[in-house]
């Protein structure tokens, strides 16, 4: 039996291409080496709680038409990502607004608020800045920096932040209201009934195989479709011919607490002190504002990858960039498999950006203009 297109991941990159290709008739067969359809959005439940297996995912985006494609499969609830800072004990909100402000320093006004940043952004004499630090305290000052920012990212990425390049931190999101919404995102919610139910229905009608490593048995995979699209990570298809790339990876202690109504009353709390061993704790039964009589947290601990571990965070400092690119010359040149996803294209994808990824790489394969 052969097939139009093999398709190497069953997560969301995965999951859409095939969808669209299926949609355009064709012949498609969907493999993920996982015995899990969905990749790391996958959920599972517990106890009747929806559990995000590999960390929170949270919907969002400005793009229409990418809310509508979600919409048509399962239906979004209202949920707002509006996570809370404990930082030795002491509660803030994030991301930082009026009333993070009032909260570190006890000033109620936006005035007030500005004219503390710009006194400590002047104090730091920072003018053009080299590095993630430098880069955080000429945006925000020392204060927030050094309780908010240093410890969690120091933990999150295993570098100093004065290893760390600047642009991670450019998007710090800032704000002089009292609005704790972390995105500026108009869409924004969690599927009700979990990631897992999206994918599924997805996927309705394509052939999936879970549990099926395509690498282990490449020339058998690749003699029964005439085009692959590869989602892994791009160096392991080469088999590490330059080098390995460097992800962050995440290891999580997941607990059910029966007879625990509610653990910490929200989602998401950072604990960004550099003591704490985890970066955060996540309740999962708050994404979908669950009243079961038990909960389920999950501490997550950041840790640098090694063969074996999933990769979640490329490191997109200079080193692993140019890496990067002798890869993709050589993913460039092949002729039957593209190259497409976060672990393919080395590169941080928010969902929505998957999907309008993925899109386009459609588009290219059947000459259509399905991202219009």
């Amino acid at each position: 039996m052969t097939y139009d297109y093999l398709i190497i991941g069953a997560g969301l990159f995965g999951s859409v291409t095939s969808y669209c290709l299926f949609r355009s008739g064709k012949k498609c067969l969907l493999i993920d080496k996982r015995p899990h359809i969905g990749g790391n959005v996958y959920t599972e439940s517990i106890n009747g709680i929806n559990v995000h297996k590999y960390g929170a995912h949270i919907f969002h985006t400005s793009n229409r038409r990418v809310w509508d494609f979600v919409n048509s499969f399962v239906e979004f609830n209202r949920y707002t990502n509006s996570p809370v800072a404990n930082y030795k004990g002491k509660l803030y909100n994030l991301p930082f607004n009026m009333n993070t402000f009032y909260q570190m320093w006890g000033v109620t006004t936006p005035e007030e608020a500005a004219e503390r940043i710009e006194k400590q952004r002047k104090e730091s004499g920072i003018v053009n800045p080299k590095n993630l630090e430098e880069q955080a305290i000429s945006l925000i000052g020392k204060d927030i920096y050094y309780t908010l920012i240093k410890g969690y990212t120091e933990k999150q990425w295993g570098r100093k932040a004065t290893e760390l390049p600047a642009f991670i931190i450019k998007r710090l999101p800032v704000r002089f209201t009292f609005d704790n919404n972390y995105f500026n995102d108009k869409y924004q919610g969690i599927p009700i009934g979990g990631y897992t139910a999206l994918i599924e229905k997805m996927l309705e009608g394509v052939e999936v195989r879970l549990g099926t490593d395509y690498l282990g048995d490449k020339s058998y995979f690749d003699s029964i479709a005439d085009k692959v699209i590869y989602t892994g990570e791009i160096d392991r298809y080469f088999d590490y011919c330059f080098g390995h790339l460097e992800y962050r990876t995440v290891r999580f202690e997941t607990e059910l607490l029966e007879g625990v109504a509610n653990f910490q009353g929200n989602a998401v709390v950072n604990y960004t002190d550099a003591d704490t061993p985890y970066t955060r704790i996540i309740e999962h039964k708050h994404f979908e504002f669950g009243q079961q009589p038990d909960t389920v947290i999950s501490r997550e601990y950041s840790a640098e990858w090694k063969p074996g571990d999933e990769p979640y965070y490329p490191v997109n400092d200079e080193r692993n960039s140019t890496l990067y690119r002798r890869y993709k010359e050589l993913a460039d040149a092949q002729d039957k498999v593209v190259f497409g996803g976060r672990l393919a294209e080395y590169k941080y994808y928010d969902m929505h950006q998957v999907i309008e990824s993925a899109w386009k790489q459609v588009d290219k394969l059947l000459h259509t203009s399905y991202n219009e």
